[in-house]
Formats: structure tokens, C-alpha cells, sequence
């Protein structure tokens, strides 16, 4: 399946994010060139399939919280993160501080 013009520069951007950093929906869009419209980057990255090769486990939302509702997936994703060296809190909080991806 052919994937529009706009999810493959959501795609470009997200495959830069670093190991051992997270970047926002938001941020992503705004990189992309599509501010305002990290709901676009969501729905991007729900279209994707593992061709994509992308780290879709490093985007997290505004408040540094994993936004996936499935309990499997969303412990998937902490595992991967901290794997990666990615602090989570006992509130499922990453310090966008420390991690945030300043690309």
C-alpha cells in the first residue's frame, strides 16, 4: 500500500529519533510540517507496518506519557524504552527534560 506524502515525512521524522530519547506527537507534526496536527502522526503511525522499520516506541504524548490503551502494547513499549536507557516513573511519566529529543 502507498502511504501519502504526509505520513511518509511523519515517517522521515520519527526515524531520526535517537536511541535513549522520546519525541511528542506534536513535536513530530511541527517537524514534518504539519503543526497542530499531532493527531495526523497518531493516526500515521497506526497505518504503519514493520516496513516502516520505524521506532514508533519513542513517541510519546505532550505530558512524556506512553498513549497506547492496550496493556501488552503499552508495556511493550516501557520495556523498549528503558531497554534504551528511557526513565519512566511510577506514574508511567518520562521526564521530557531529561529525554526529549531536541531535533
Amino acid at each position: 500500500m502507498v502511504k501519502s506524502e504526509a505520513y511518509q515525512r511523519i515517517y522521515q521524522v520519527i526515524r531520526q529519533i535517537p536511541a535513549g530519547q522520546v519525541a511528542t506527537y506534536g513535536q513530530i507534526a511541527d517537524l514534518a510540517g504539519y503543526s497542530r496536527l499531532a493527531r495526523m502522526v497518531g493516526y500515521a503511525l497506526h497505518a504503519a507496518t514493520a516496513d516502516e522499520n520505524l521506532p514508533w516506541h519513542r513517541v510519546v504524548n505532550a505530558r512524556g506519557r506512553i498513549s497506547l490503551q492496550d496493556e501488552d502494547g503499552r508495556k511493550m513499549q516501557e520495556a523498549m524504552l528503558k531497554n534504551e536507557g528511557v526513565s519512566i516513573n511510577r506514574d508511567g511519566v518520562i521526564d521530557l527534560k531529561k529525554f526529549l529529543w531536541k531535533g
